[in-house]
């Protein structure tokens, strides 16, 4: 696969503008991403700006602390697909993981991937704020909840994906699920290493500058 297609091109940030969205989407058709990742309420603009090319529309769920009740997570979703998104990314419920209460953890996650149908879901886990126990049992609820990837970061906490979970987390879901790692791939170096541990995917905002 073509190093551009690993890449889900990403804007999250609060202040983010039309102007911005359009610029992203434009950089993504020029050098052939994956995806343009970007908040809800710019996914009919992305749409649209995307029409005709091959790159997808990726959105976020739950964004960025995972503490929404499920309902409201479920009722997000299927309001995203409904708008044209074609691959989710939610956030956990990451207190419920750190309680011990995985059969929440994986029964949110399965209504999630019931509401996308026939969408990718990518479940974010939020790697800096648990131990690597957690990780691996995270990695369990995400397998048995049916979804398609596992996700390092928001990239709005404490830190991004690093090589050691990314090494760790498919060690955990071995070919189960994939992987997609955030937050933090700021070289092109850093960028292949990554994938050489095991990402399927990487979110990032700087897309054009990882690709050498």
């Amino acid at each position: 696969m073509k190093l551009a297609k690993y890449i889900d091109h990403t804007l999250l940030k609060a202040d983010a503008t039309k102007e911005q969205i359009i610029k992203l989407c434009n950089e993504a058709i020029e050098y052939d991403f994956m995806s343009v990742c970007i908040n809800p309420s710019y996914i009919t603009l992305a749409k649209e700006c995307l029409k005709g090319s091959d790159v997808k529309v990726c959105t976020v769920i739950g964004f960025p602390l995972g503490q929404m009740t499920t309902a409201a997570k479920v009722f997000e979703t299927k309001d995203a697909i409904e708008n044209g998104a074609d691959e989710i990314d939610m956030v956990i419920n990451i207190a419920r993981l750190k309680d011990g209460d995985l059969t929440y953890v994986t029964e949110e996650i399965a209504q999630i991937k019931k509401a996308c149908q026939d969408k990718i879901l990518k479940v974010i886990i939020e790697t800096c704020l648990l131990t690597d126990e957690e990780k691996r049992r995270a990695c369990e609820c995400i397998i048995n909840a049916h979804a398609d990837f596992v996700k390092t970061s928001t990239g709005f906490s404490t830190a991004g994906a690093t090589f050691h979970d990314v090494a760790l987390l498919k060690e955990a879901v071995s070919d189960r699920c994939l992987i997609k790692a955030a937050g933090g791939v700021k070289t092109h170096e850093d960028f292949l290493e990554m994938i050489r541990l095991g990402a399927d995917r990487i979110g990032t905002s700087s897309g054009v500058k990882l690709l050498g």
